[in-house]
């Protein structure tokens, strides 16, 4: 288990993390979103033992992070941009690897190589960035971590590998009860593969949930009215976000589908429909309530 308290982290004036709390439970796959500059990278460099906290605790298995070898022996970071020794091939960083980690496994490795289209032999400084990134996955899983932590991961890959890595990726959670946690703008990729989610905006955490409970927590309302009635008859809704454009009105709202659903019918409508929102929505809608407005944006 990862557990966050107090948490802060700062760079000069800048406050990449202030003050976050946060639990990720072991053997489950927490998606990271949020803003850019949002702290989810400078995160992930925390929960490796790379930067060291301002402020709070970070503990992993209920151990500090921060220089515990023990700890960094059950953790791998795969960052957005990972780093090779200049003119290696994947076959030499394998050679450190096997030094580095007691826990390397020998036939996993080659059965990675197998599936992923990639040359060992060849230099990785030569390949495009999709494939350095094959590259990088393939040492991280051969290493057979607790903790499995992944900036940006699914960046350069094409939707073929995309998707063998999401299998690959869900057979180790539920065949080795790894953990994984992944930073990523790409909440499609992130939708198929998490079960929990963290929505983190200037350094904090807006929300943490199961993404199920969270998709059906929130949901998007149009409604047609004639006549519309007056705005305040919506206040008994938990609206995150409301659009009218004639006789047509569209809602975010929180709530129970059928709650929210009785109450726009008890105001007459012509045309009412209820949907779950993806996971880009539910962004979308949250951070639009926590004051990034994506309409001041575009001005």
């Amino acid at each position: 288990m990862i557990e966050i308290k107090g948490l802060t982290k700062r760079f000069g004036r800048v406050t990449a993390l202030d003050r976050m709390n946060c639990t990720i439970e072991e053997g489950s796959v927490f998606g990271l979103v949020g803003s850019n500059g949002a702290g989810k990278s400078t995160l992930l460099r925390i929960l490796a033992g790379i930067y060291l906290p301002d402020g709070g605790e970070v503990h992993i298995d209920n151990m500090p992070v921060f220089e515990n070898p023990v700890v960094k022996g059950r953790v791998f970071f795969v960052p957005d941009f990972p780093y090779f020794f200049p003119q290696s091939t994947l076959a030499d960083m394998a050679k450190l690897y096997r030094r580095l980690y007691p826990s390397w496994d020998e036939a996993e490795y080659a059965r990675l190589c197998g599936v992923f289209p990639l040359d060992i032999s060849a230099r990785i400084a030569n390949m495009s960035k999709g494939m350095q990134r094959q590259a990088a996955l393939i040492l991280a899983l051969a290493t057979r971590p607790r903790y499995l932590l992944l900036d940006e991961v699914f960046d350069g890959l094409d939707p073929v590998i995309r998707q063998l890595l999401k299998r690959i990726l869900s057979e180790a959670v539920g065949g080795q009860g790894m953990t994984i946690v992944i930073a990523s703008h790409n909440l499609r990729e992130l939708e198929d593969l998490c079960d929990h989610v963290g929505l983190m905006h200037k350094g904090g955490v807006l929300l943490e949930q199961e993404l199920d409970a969270l998709k059906l927590g929130i949901h998007k309302v149009q409604a047609a009215y004639m006549p519309m009635p007056p705005l305040e008859a919506f206040k008994e809704l938990d609206i995150v976000k409301m659009d009218t454009r004639g006789s047509l009105v569209s809602l975010v709202v929180r709530g129970e589908r059928e709650e929210i659903l009785q109450k726009l019918s008890g105001m007459g409508p012509v045309f009412l429909e209820a949907l779950p929102l993806t996971l880009e929505e539910v962004f979308i809608s949250e951070m639009e309530a926590a004051g990034y407005d994506l309409d001041n944006i575009l001005k």
